[in-house]
């Protein structure tokens, strides 16, 4: 159902788009994103909304909300950037769509007697920042939450469809230093049980099923090559298609860190750098509602193979508290992978301009669809008691 949503984002359509351009034109990272909230805090403010910045502790956090009713639809919206990258992921199109979709359903609100909550999320690159929304409140009064995600030429649609659960730490060895050429024996090589480590862990994912992964880096090796390195620090992922099995693979790569400790002598020391991220789990319900919509754009969803996307993606934290959506809209025509500079190029392109949009009115007819269906909304209303 439209009840006038998507004329609605056709009046705002250049704003849309003005902030989709000038959030790719200053990209922040997370935990960082000060001017991209402000930017968005102006819009819906224009709007109509009820903004507040800097909720649930959080500087960046923001809630702009509208109309009154039982029934809250929860919109997020993305805007931080990737470091070096910007917004290589296109969260200036998550962005601009969300708050697209929250502005088109206000006609709706006034109609349906329901609450439009527009959470801007920050820091979903790296610090999972909808998952501290959720330990401080933010979605407690929220009955379903939504947001659409872009991505390369296709649509994914299916409730089965899901992310990847993902778990970060950073990992610290201690030695001792010692002149490399004088009295090497004297030292204990830091960075040698990173090596050791690394290569045990080279062999350990011979050994995982399909849909693990571990990735990670040196951020610190040693100084000079005259003295051995008595620290080195290394950040680390983990991630399995669910985080069930999360536990077990972490516990398994911090064994061979253990190892590189005990080969070498260094102490070890592990540090989780932020919350874990779970797997997407989809709303059925409105996951159909709104893969319903795709034909009106001319788009059709393609399933993920074997229903499981290699991202992670706090989002997946809220649709475990809430039900939720988190489909993928594709930028027609572009190839480029998401968290590469090509694909940034195009998030403010004219692909990604018409992706945010189709996303908008999506969203915002699918959010329609439950405010006027009576036996859903009293289902998920009574989800929440």
């Amino acid at each position: 159902m439209s009840l006038g949503t998507d004329a609605t984002v056709d009046e705002w359509q250049a704003r849309l788009i003005a902030l989709s351009h000038s959030l790719h034109a200053e990209p922040e990272v997370a935990f960082e994103e000060h001017t991209s909230v402000a930017k968005l805090a102006a819009l819906m403010d224009e709007a109509g909304f009820d903004v507040g910045k800097g909720m649930w502790d959080l500087p960046t956090a923001l809630l702009a909300t509208y109309g009154e009713g039982d029934l809250t639809i929860g919109i997020c919206a993305e805007y931080d950037g990737l470091p070096g990258i910007g917004h290589g992921c296109g969260h200036n199109i998550i962005c601009a769509s969300s708050a697209g979709a929250a502005i088109a359903l206000r006609t709706a609100a006034d109609r349906y007697g329901f609450r439009i909550a527009l959470l801007g999320t920050p820091a979903e690159e790296s610090g999972a920042g909808k998952q501290l929304m959720l330990e401080r409140g933010a979605f407690d009064d929220v009955t379903v939450a939504m947001m659409v995600h872009p991505g390369p030429a296709a649509d994914t649609a299916g409730a089965g469809d899901s992310t990847q659960a993902c778990s970060r730490f950073s990992v610290t060895f201690e030695g001792r230093p010692a002149h490399a050429a004088g009295a090497p024996w004297d030292g204990v090589n830091a960075a040698d049980a990173a090596v050791i480590s690394q290569v045990a862990i080279g062999l350990l994912r011979q050994q995982t099923p399909p849909g693990y992964r571990i990735a990670g880096f040196v951020r610190t090796g040693g100084e000079k090559t005259n003295i051995i390195p008595e620290r080195s620090v290394l950040e680390y992922e983990v991630r399995t298609p669910d985080a069930d099995r999360l536990v077990a693979l972490r516990r398994r790569v911090q064994a061979c860190f253990e190892a590189g400790a005990l080969a070498t002598g260094a102490s070890v020391e592990f540090r989780r750098t932020e919350p874990d991220y779970l797997e997407l789990r989809n709303d059925t319900w409105l996951m159909e509602r709104y893969s319903g919509h795709l034909s009106a754009f001319g788009r059709t969803a393609i399933p993920l193979p074997g229903g499981l996307s290699a991202a992670s993606t706090d989002m997946g934290n809220v649709s475990h508290a809430v039900p939720a959506i988190h489909p993928m809209i594709g930028l027609r025509g572009v190839t480029a992978m998401p968290h590469t500079r090509e694909f940034a190029a195009e998030a403010a392109g004219p692909a990604g301009d018409e992706a945010l949009l189709h996303a908008a009115k999506l969203l915002a007819r699918t959010a329609t669809d439950l405010a006027a269906t009576p036996e859903r909304r009293a289902a998920y209303l009574a989800r929440g008691r």
